[in-house]
C-alpha cells in the first residue's frame, strides 16, 4: 500500500527527557504528531511509514517489569510491528489493511477475531467513535463482534502529554470453536487477547491536562510481533514460538533445572519456569540495550537496566542452580534470533557479554552477602513480626538490593516488610540527599565533634584519622579505575554530643576509626557513600551514609544494625560509582576554573564551588553577564583538555613552597601544611621550580580532593545554567559525561522546534485561533526551554528567539483582532444607522475582540451607547457594553451589564462607561429584552 520501511530507532530515547526507553513505535514520530516537525528535514518527507520497533517497558508509566515471568506473555522488550499515515489515509483505510492483512494474508479465522472502539467520554466532551464502528460492520465483521469501550481500553496516550486518541483493537480468541467469546475481551483472559491496535491521532493532551486538535489526523498502528507469532504458530503462550525456544533451550542446556513446561501459578514448583521466563525475556532486553548505549547504571534508564540485570541474576542462580557467566552464554542465541532484523547487535556481541558477566559478578557478590544477611535476621526474629526495615534499607541502600527482590525473599519465607516505614526512610533519605542542612542550622550531632569532646580526644592521646587511603586507587589495563581495599580499627562513638565505647542496634552514631578511605565533605566535595563490616562477619553491614572532618578526626555516620564497639575491626567499602563521579565532576571543575579565566581573563577569581555526584557548581568574579559566545569558547577550551587527555598530577608539598608557584590557582580558606597540589599536564615538580611558568599555561590548584588519573575520562562537560548571584559574581552549573551529552541532545531537539515555529509563523496566518495556538505553543516552548537542562549558551539563544517570535505572535493577534472589530462595527452602523441604542448579538472569538467591536461603533458613533453578546461554541455568552458620555450618570454602563448577566446566570463588572461580563446562552434572549428595557428606562 505504498509504505517506506524505516529501521528500528534505538531504545534510548533521543532528546525526550520524560521517557526512561523508547516504548513505543511511535516515539520517533511524535515530533509529526505534535506539528514540530522541522519542514525540510527528512521526517517531514514522510506520509506512509513501516517498522519494527525495539521496545522496552520497564520503568516510567508503562512497566511491566514486575509481571514479567508471573505470566506467559508479559515482557520488558518487545517488537512492535508498525504502519503510521501521516496526514494521509484515516479510520476506514487503516481498519481494512488490517483486515486484509489478518484475514487474508495471514489467514486468520474471522470468528476468532473481535475489534474494540472508544465508547466516549462525557467528562471529557469526547463522543463514540461511530465512524470506526461503522468501517468494521462495512467490513463485515458481525455486531457481536464490534465491541465499545471506555476511556482506559479505547483511548490511548503516549505519556501524561503528547499526542493521543481513541484507537481500535483487535482481539484473537485462542480456544474458537464457534463460540462467541465477547464477554472475554478486556477482561484479562489469556484465551482472548489484544493482537493490534489502530490509534487514530487526533488531539494532543496538554500539560494542564486538556486536549487539543492536532492540525492534521494520523494513523499510528502497533502490532507485538510476539504475540502475532504466538496465533500464527498456533500456540498458546508467547514463550512457546520460536522467538524464545531457542533461549530456552540455551538455558536449560546451562543450568541444572529440568526442562522448561510453561506452567504457571501453584502449578509451577519452585517458580522454575517463572524463572526461565525471566531470564529469557531479561536477557534480550540487556542484549538490546546495551547494543544501544544504555549500560546497567545508577539513574535513569541505566538504574532499570540494572534492576533488570540483577532479577535475572538472581533467578538464574538461586532458582535455576546455574553456575555464574550462564547470562552472559545466552547473548549468542539472542543474538542469532534477534541480528537479522537488528543488525547492530551482531557487531556488539562481546562487549554485551563483558558488560553482563562484569555486573554479574558484582551483584553475585552481592547476593550471597544479602542472603546471609536476611537468614540471619530471620532467625533472630520473633515469630510473625515485620522484617527489620533498618536492614532492608541497608540491603537496598548499600547492596544495590532490588527493593522487590526482599520483597520475594522474605515472601518465600512468609515474611514481610513493612513498607510505610521502608518508604520514610526512602523519603528522608530523599530529603537529605536534596537539601541537606540550609545555612545557619546546627550540623549533625552525631557527626559534628562538640569542643569537649575533642578536647578529651586529644588529651587521651587518641591518633587522628589517617585518611590517606582515599587516595590510593589506580586505572586498570581496560580504563577502569580500581581502589584498594581497607582496614580499621574503631576508636571511639559519637551519639548525642558525647563519647561512647559501644552503641546499641538501631542508633545512629558517629564511628572514628584510625584510618579510613572515604573521603570526608571538604573542599566543596560531598562525602563518600558507602559500608562498614566487621572482619570475619560477612553477614553484617553497617551503611556510611556521611563523613566529616573534624579537628583531624575522620567521623562516618552510622547505622548501627548490630552493637557496635571500640575496638572492633572493620573493612571499608566505598560505593564506587557515586566516588567516580565525584571525582570526575571535580577534575571537570578544575578545566572550568582554568577556561574561565582564559577567556574571561585572569582577574577572574574563584569564590566557591560544590561537587556532587550529579553535577558541579562554581561560582566566580565577573565584571558583568556571561555572553553566549563566552560560554561556547568555555566549554571549548574544557573539551579541548578533555580531548588532549592530559594525566592529572598530584602531590603533597610544603604550603610555603606551594604558594610561591606564578599562575596558581586558591581560594581564600585555611591550607593544611604540607598541601596537596593538583597539576593538569604538567608534573608537580616542574611547576615547583624558581622560574618555571608552566603553572600560568595550564590548570595548577590547592586542592585536597579526589581527581581522574586523566582528564579524557570527563568525556564531555555542558554548562547547563550561568546566572549573576549579586553584582560581580556569577554561578555556573556543569553536567559532565553522559549527562553533558544527554543535555545536548535535548538543546539540539528544542532547537528544531524553535525553528518549526518560527517557520510556521513566518506563513500568513489570518486565522485568530491559528495565531493564538501558535502563541501558546511558544509560551509552552519558552517554559520547556527555561526548565529544561541543556546548554546554557543555546538556551539563551533560543530565548532571544521565542522572545521575539511572542512579541511577533502578539502584536498579530491584536491586528486580526482590530481587523475582525473594525468589519464587525461597519455592518452594525450600517444596520443601526444614527440609532442611540446598539443592542444585538455579534459572532467573536474572544471578550478581547467583542470590546473592541464596541469600542469602534462608539468611535465612529460618539451619541450611541452599545451593548452587545457573543455566544460561543461552549454554551458560554460573552457580553461587552459601552454607555454615551452624553448619558452618564443617570444611565451606568456597569449596572447595564450586570443587570444582562444576571438573565444569563452569570456576571459582570465594570465603570459607568465601559462594562463586560458573561453568562449561559439558556438566558440569552431574556437578556437581549432585558438590555432594551433598561437601556429605554434610563433615556
Amino acid at each position: 500500500h505504498g509504505h517506506r520501511r524505516l529501521p528500528s530507532a534505538p531504545v534510548r530515547p533521543r532528546g525526550d527527557p520524560r521517557l526512561l526507553f523508547v516504548n513505543a513505535g511511535m516515539n520517533q514520530f511524535k515530533p509529526i504528531f505534535l506539528g514540530t516537525v522541522h519542514p525540510r528535514s527528512e521526517l517531514a518527507q514522510h506520509r506512509r511509514v513501516v517498522n519494527s520497533q525495539k521496545c522496552v517497558r520497564a520503568g516510567g508509566k508503562h512497566n511491566d517489569l514486575e509481571d514479567v515471568g508471573r505470566d506467559t506473555y508479559h515482557h520488558t522488550f518487545f517488537e512492535m510491528l508498525g504502519n503510521w499515515s501521516f496526514g494521509d489515509y484515516f479510520k476506514e483505510e487503516a481498519c481494512s489493511m488490517a483486515w486484509e492483512l489478518l484475514t487474508e494474508v495471514y489467514e486468520i479465522p474471522r470468528d476468532r477475531l473481535y475489534v474494540t472502539y472508544f465508547g466516549g467520554d462525557p467528562s471529557l466532551g469526547l463522543s463514540a467513535d461511530e465512524e470506526c464502528r461503522d468501517v468494521w460492520l462495512h467490513l463485515g465483521v458481525p455486531a457481536s463482534h464490534v465491541l465499545p469501550f471506555p476511556l482506559k481500553d479505547n483511548f490511548w496516550e503516549m505519556g501524561d502529554t503528547g499526542p493521543c486518541g481513541p484507537c481500535t483493537e483487535i482481539h484473537y480468541d485462542h480456544v474458537g470453536g464457534g463460540r462467541n467469546a465477547a464477554a472475554l475481551v478486556n477482561q484479562g483472559s489469556p484465551d482472548v487477547v489484544e493482537i493490534w491496535n489502530l490509534v487514530f491521532m487526533q488531539y494532543s493532551r496538554e500539560v494542564e491536562g486538556n486536549l487539543l486538535p492536532l492540525p492534521q489526523h494520523h494513523v499510528d498502528t502497533g502490532m507485538g510481533l510476539e504475540r502475532l507469532a504466538t496465533v500464527l504458530q498456533n500456540k498458546r503462550s508467547n514463550y512457546d514460538t520460536d522467538l524464545f525456544t531457542p533461549i530456552l533451550d540455551a538455558i536449560h542446556k546451562g543450568c541444572r533445572a529440568p526442562r522448561y513446561q510453561g506452567l504457571v501459578g501453584d502449578a509451577d514448583v519452585g517458580h522454575v519456569n517463572m524463572a526461565y521466563r525471566v531470564v529469557a525475556d531479561h536477557v534480550r532486553t540487556l542484549c538490546v540495550c546495551i547494543s544501544d548505549g544504555i549500560y546497567p547504571g545508577f539513574s535513569g534508564a541505566e538504574l532499570v537496566l540494572r534492576r533488570i540485570l540483577r532479577r535475572a541474576v538472581r533467578f538464574c542462580s538461586e532458582v535455576l542452580q546455574a553456575p555464574p557467566g550462564l547470562l552472559a552464554s545466552l547473548v549468542p542465541t539472542v543474538v542469532e534470533v534477534l541480528g537479522d532484523a537488528y543488525p547492530e547487535l551482531t557487531k556488539n556481541v562481546n562487549q554485551i557479554s563483558d558488560i553482563i558477566n562484569e555486573n554479574e559478578a558484582a551483584f553475585l557478590s552481592s547476593l550471597e552477602r544479602g542472603r546471609c544477611i536476611i537468614e540471619r535476621t530471620v532467625q533472630q526474629m520473633e515469630p510473625s513480626t515485620h522484617f527489620p526495615v533498618e536492614v532492608a534499607w541497608s540491603l537496598y541502600g548499600n547492596l544495590g538490593f532490588p527493593l522487590d527482590l526482599i520483597d520475594l525473599m522474605l515472601e518465600e519465607k512468609g515474611i514481610s516488610l513493612d513498607s510505610a516505614a521502608f518508604n520514610e526512610l526512602a523519603l528522608e533519605d530523599a530529603k537529605r540527599k536534596a537539601g541537606g542542612l540550609q545555612a545557619g542550622q546546627p550540623g549533625n550531632t552525631n557527626t559534628h565533634l562538640d569542643v569537649h569532646s575533642l578536647a578529651w580526644l586529644q588529651s587521651s592521646s587518641v591518633p587522628a584519622t589517617d585518611d590517606s587511603p582515599k587516595y590510593a586507587y589506580t586505572l586498570g589495563q581496560h580504563g577502569q579505575y580500581e581502589f584498594s581495599p581497607c582496614q580499621a580499627t574503631v576508636l571511639m562513638l559519637y551519639r548525642d554530643q558525647s563519647l561512647h565505647k559501644e552503641v546499641g542496634a538501631g542508633q545512629r552514631c558517629g564511628v572514628i576509626l584510625d584510618r579510613t578511605n572515604f573521603y570526608a565533605e571538604q573542599g566543596g566535595q560531598d562525602s563518600d557513600q558507602g559500608y562498614m563490616m566487621r572482619l570475619g562477619q560477612q553477614d553484617v553491614l553497617f551503611p556510611v551514609e556521611s563523613v566529616h572532618l573534624c579537628g583531624g578526626y575522620v567521623v562516618h555516620e552510622v547505622t548501627a544494625v548490630e552493637t557496635l564497639r571500640a575496638g572492633d575491626q572493620v573493612q571499608l567499602f566505598v560505593d564506587e560509582a557515586q566516588r567516580l563521579a565525584c571525582m570526575t565532576n571535580h577534575t571537570a571543575t578544575h578545566l572550568l576554573n582554568f577556561a574561565l579565566r582564559r577567556v574571561l581573563g585572569d582577574s577572574t577569581e574563584q569564590r566557591g564551588s560544590h561537587v556532587t555526584a550529579q553535577q558541579l557548581r562554581f561560582d566566580f568574579d565577573t565584571k558583568g553577564h556571561v555572553t553566549v559566545e563566552q560560554l561556547q569558547q568555555v566549554e571549548q577550551v574544557v573539551q579541548d583538555l578533555i580531548q588532549k587527555n592530559e594525566v592529572v598530577h598530584m602531590a603533597e608539598v610544603p604550603l610555603t613552597l606551594a604558594r610561591r608557584v606564578q599562575g596558581l590557582r586558591a581560594v581564600d580558606e585555611g591550607y593544611p601544611d604540607p598541601v596537596r597540589i593538583v597539576s593538569l599536564g604538567v608534573p608537580v615538580e616542574n611547576v615547583l621550580t624558581c622560574d618555571s611558568e608552566a603553572a600560568m599555561q595550564t590548570s595548577v590548584e590547592l586542592c585536597c580532593g579526589t581527581h581522574l588519573l586523566q582528564t579524557g575520562s570527563v568525556e564531555d562537560l555542558a554548562i547547563i545554567s550561568e546566572r549573576q548571584l549579586v553584582r560581580g559574581i556569577s554561578r555556573v552549573i556543569a553536567v559532565t559525561g553522559g549527562r553533558a551529552k544527554e543535555a545536548r541532545e535535548v538543546g539540539h531537539c528544542l532547537a528544531m522546534e524553535v525553528d518549526s515555529v518560527s517557520l510556521r509563523m513566518k506563513q500568513r496566518i489570518t486565522s485568530i485561533p491559528e495565531m493564538q495556538n501558535l502563541s501558546k505553543e511558544v509560551g509552552q516552548l519558552t517554559k520547556v526551554v527555561s526548565s529544561t537542562a541543556m546548554p546554557q549558551w543555546q538556551r539563551k539563544e533560543l530565548q532571544t528567539i521565542l522572545k521575539a517570535l511572542q512579541r511577533t505572535a502578539n502584536t498579530a493577534i491584536k491586528k486580526l483582532e482590530l481587523q475582525q472589530a473594525e468589519k464587525a462595527a461597519q455592518i452594525l452602523l450600517a444596520k443601526y444607522c444614527n440609532q442611540s441604542v446598539i443592542i444585538d448579538t455579534v459572532p467573536a472569538d474572544s471578550l478581547s475582540i467583542l470590546m473592541k467591536v464596541v469600542n469602534q461603533l462608539c468611535d465612529k458613533s460618539p451619541g450611541t451607547s452599545v451593548l452587545l453578546l457573543s455566544p460561543q461554541a461552549s454554551g458560554e455568552v460573552l457580553c461587552a457594553c459601552q454607555v454615551s458620555k452624553n448619558c452618564l450618570p443617570t444611565f451606568s454602563a456597569a449596572d447595564w451589564a450586570m443587570a444582562v448577566c444576571a438573565q444569563m446566570e452569570g456576571k459582570a463588572g465594570g465603570s459607568p462607561i465601559v462594562a463586560k461580563g458573561s453568562g449561559n446562552a439558556k438566558g440569552i434572549e431574556e437578556a437581549l429584552t432585558t438590555a432594551l428595557e433598561f437601556a429605554q428606562s434610563k433615556l
